[in-house]
């Protein structure tokens, strides 16, 4: 996790995306243009939340997110996803 100079807004969450597989269980080689989407990444930044409302994901957490769920962005060479807490679907256990 590199030191970014970003603070998510509201509700919002920066997560990094956990890097694809290149290659199967069974050795075959996958090309870019048929790898799924990661679902899954670490948590880079998280916002205040809503008032009444405190977030429950917390910077380092690893979470799980649905497929099409954010919104991807570059920063400093990186890519990134920046989503609502709600779009996250589950925290897991490192």
């Amino acid at each position: 996790m590199a030191n970014l100079k970003i603070q998510p807004l509201s509700d919002r969450v920066l997560i990094e995306p956990s890097p694809t597989e290149k290659k199967t269980s069974s050795g075959i080689i996958i090309p870019d243009t048929a790898k799924e989407k990661p679902q899954e990444g670490i948590v880079v930044a998280v916002g205040v939340g809503k008032k009444n409302e405190p977030l429950t994901v917390k910077k380092g957490n690893k979470v799980l997110y649905g497929k099409y769920s954010g919104t991807e962005l570059r920063l400093n060479g990186k890519d990134y996803l920046i989503m609502r807490e709600s779009d996250i679907l589950a925290i897991m256990s490192l």
